[in-house]
């Protein structure tokens, strides 16, 4: 059975979830959230029954901060952290991933992120594409899904799959939207993961943004045509030279008539921008087509 811990990020339910798994080798952790909410994630714990130090296994899907911004706090208990291999560097010598991002956010990086610190090289197992881990009576699968970044796990458990990023960002019954931050979206490897998580014929996939869905094929169809969507609607403008300031905010007018034509609508709006600000899409499609051409 799976938990779904909501850590309430920005204060907001819906917005980033981890996944509490149960086994004869006590709980694992898939995604743990930025270190901001690691204390959510505790009480999440908490009310489960377990304390931090009982988490003996993380899985994360990428390295990105609000899905594995915590894990050296679980690490520092003795845990193991799986993760993509082109991710495990970046673990275990964080500095780079983090003032890159401090760049972004400002002096608004701590309070969003919390900290970032290295995690021990012999905690760290990078997971290669298909391979199994078995952890009690449970085997997680890995997915090698590049797209939303080259170093993208979905996890196989049973039938279902956590997606990370790779099957978007669908809040309550609103529409799905790919996340596009830089540096390495690159639309053609997500289509590619797209298609193979349908061939897999999940039963469900559980998304960090967020929740369970079980309706698969339409969710995951509906993601492709919105990222083809973006991608293309974006190009002519970026052609144009259009300045980032005055893009960002056509792209944030277009996302927004596609959310009230979903009817998303009242604070859900507010999480969807939480979850993927559109200035971050900006940039990642941006660099996207500049790298392409």
């Amino acid at each position: 059975m799976v938990k779904v811990i909501d850590l309430a990020f920005l204060g907001q339910a819906q917005t980033i979830a981890s996944f509490l798994v149960e086994t004869s080798e006590g709980p694992v952790l898939i995604e743990t959230g930025p270190h901001s909410t690691l204390k959510n994630l505790e009480n999440g714990l908490k009310k489960s029954g377990y304390r931090p130090e009982d988490v003996r296994h993380v899985f994360v899907t990428h390295i990105h901060f609000d899905h594995a911004g915590a894990a050296w706090a679980f690490a520092a208990h003795g845990a193991k952290i799986y993760v993509h291999p082109a991710g495990a560097y970046h673990l275990a010598e964080p500095a780079k991933l983090y003032e890159s991002a401090k760049r972004i956010y400002g002096d608004q990086m701590e309070p969003l992120w919390g900290k970032m610190k290295s995690i021990p090289e012999d905690q760290i197992v990078p997971v290669g594409h298909k391979k199994k881990v078995k952890i009690g009576e449970h085997k997680f699968k890995a997915w090698h899904t590049p797209g939303h970044a080259v170093h993208h796990i979905a996890w196989q458990l049973g039938n279902e799959i956590f997606t990370g990023d790779v099957a978007g960002i669908k809040i309550g019954n609103g529409i799905v939207v790919p996340p596009c931050p830089p540096p390495d979206i690159d639309v053609e490897d997500w289509k590619n993961s797209i298609r193979m998580l349908l061939e897999q014929r999940f039963d469900a996939l559980y998304l960090t943004h967020f929740g369970k869905v079980e309706a698969v094929k339409p969710h995951l169809v509906e993601l492709r045509a919105r990222l083809i969507n973006w991608a293309n609607w974006i190009k002519p403008l970026l052609d144009m030279g259009l300045p980032e300031a005055e893009l960002t905010e056509k792209f944030k007018a277009y996302v927004m008539a596609q959310y009230e034509a979903g009817g998303v609508k009242g604070k859900a709006l507010e999480i969807y921008e939480n979850a993927n600000p559109a200035f971050m899409s900006v940039a990642g499609l941006g660099r996207y087509w500049k790298k392409k051409a």
